[in-house]
C-alpha cells in the first residue's frame, strides 16, 4: 500500500468519545488525506453536526454526509443521552448531504482502487452501499473495522447494532481489517494522556471534555481508544501483528446477537492479534496533538 491513503471515516461520532478521537487522529495524521465523514446510526445528522464541528476546530473543511439512521437488522438505537450537549449553536453547522450512501458509492467509483474506509460505527452505511451497487465490493481499497470480538463471547456493540449489516459487510469479499475489543482494550487514555492533549487547543479543549463527560457516564477516570487503533492498524502496521486470511461471521440470533467469530483460511479478512501497547498509545496522543491548526504551523504547514 501506498504511503497516502486516501479515506471516508463512517463514523457514530457523539456517543463514545472514541470516535471523536480517531477524527481528531486522522486529521492530524500527514499520511491520511481524509476526503469525507460519513455518520451512521441514531440521529445522524446531530452526528454529522459534531464531525463538522470538531474538523473546523481544526481549521479543516471537511465534507461530512449524514447517513442511515436506522440499523437493517431492525434493532433499537441504543443513544447515551449525553450527544452533542457540549456544543454551542451546533445547529448552526451546515453539512453537504444527508445521503451517505450514495456519497459512498459515487466517490468510490469515480476512483476505483483508490479509497480507503474506516468503518468505527455499525456497518448499516457500507451494508447499503455494497446493496444499492454491485460494483461497490471490489472497488474499495480497503475497508479498516473496528469491532467484534476474537477470543470470547462477548458482543461488541458496532456488530450486535446491526447484524443484518455486518454479515453483509462480511460478505462481500472487500479486503479488510478488523480490530475487535481483545487487542484495542490494551490501550488506555488516563489522566497524563488527557493533559496532554488538553493543552493543543480549541480541538483539544473539546476532546477533554468529551472524554471527562464519558468518564462521569461510566464513572471512570480512564477509557479504551478502540477506534483510534483502528485508524492506526492502517497507518502504523509495524505496531501490530495481524493473523493470515480468513472469513468473519456474525451470529445474528437474539441470546447472541453479535459474537463474532473468525475461521483462518480462505477469505479476505484478517484481524489484528496483537500490538505494542506503549507505541500505539503514544501515537494516539501525538497525533491528535498534530491535529491543532498550532500544531501544523509550528510544523511549518
Amino acid at each position: 500500500m501506498s504511503s497516502l491513503h486516501r479515506v471516508i471515516l463512517d463514523t457514530d461520532i457523539g456517543s463514545d468519545v472514541d470516535d471523536l478521537l480517531a477524527l481528531a487522529l486522522i486529521l492530524g495524521t500527514p499520511s491520511i488525506d481524509l476526503i469525507g465523514v460519513t455518520t451512521v446510526y441514531g440521529d445522524t445528522l446531530l452526528r454529522a453536526r459534531i464531525a463538522k464541528r470538531a474538523a473546523r476546530l481544526a481549521g479543516r473543511d471537511i465534507p461530512v454526509i449524514a447517513g442511515e439512521s436506522q440499523p437493517l437488522s431492525g434493532r433499537d438505537v441504543w443513544w447515551a443521552g449525553h450527544e452533542g450537549a457540549l456544543y454551542d449553536e451546533l445547529e448552526s453547522e451546515t453539512i453537504d448531504g444527508q445521503d451517505a450512501v450514495a456519497y459512498l458509492v459515487e466517490t468510490v467509483l469515480a476512483d476505483p482502487g483508490s479509497i480507503d474506509l474506516i468503518a468505527i460505527g455499525p456497518l448499516t452505511n457500507i451494508a447499503a452501499a455494497i446493496r444499492r451497487d454491485s460494483r461497490f465490493a471490489s472497488a474499495v481499497r480497503h475497508l479498516w473495522i473496528m469491532g467484534g470480538a476474537f477470543t470470547t463471547d462477548e458482543p461488541e456493540h458496532n456488530f450486535r447494532s446491526d447484524t443484518t449489516a455486518a454479515e453483509v459487510v462480511f460478505g462481500s469479499g472487500i479486503p479488510t481489517t478488523v480490530s475487535g475489543l481483545e487487542v484495542t482494550r490494551q490501550v488506555t487514555i488516563d489522566r497524563d494522556s488527557l493533559a496532554r492533549i488538553a493543552g493543543s487547543g480549541n480541538l483539544g479543549a473539546l476532546i477533554d471534555a468529551e472524554v471527562r463527560q464519558w468518564w462521569e457516564f461510566w464513572s471512570t477516570e480512564w477509557n479504551v481508544p478502540h477506534d483510534p487503533v483502528t485508524v492506526l492498524t492502517m497507518t502504523d502496521p509495524d505496531l501490530f501483528r495481524f493473523s493470515g486470511p480468513g472469513a468473519v461471521s456474525i451470529h445474528g440470533e437474539a441470546e447472541d446477537a453479535g459474537v463474532s467469530r473468525f475461521a483462518p483460511g480462505s477469505g479476505s479478512v484478517r484481524i489484528a492479534e496483537q500490538l505494542d501497547a506503549d507505541g500505539v498509545a503514544d501515537k494516539i496522543v501525538l497525533g491528535i496533538v498534530a491535529a491543532s491548526p498550532l500544531a501544523r504551523r509550528g510544523a511549518g504547514e
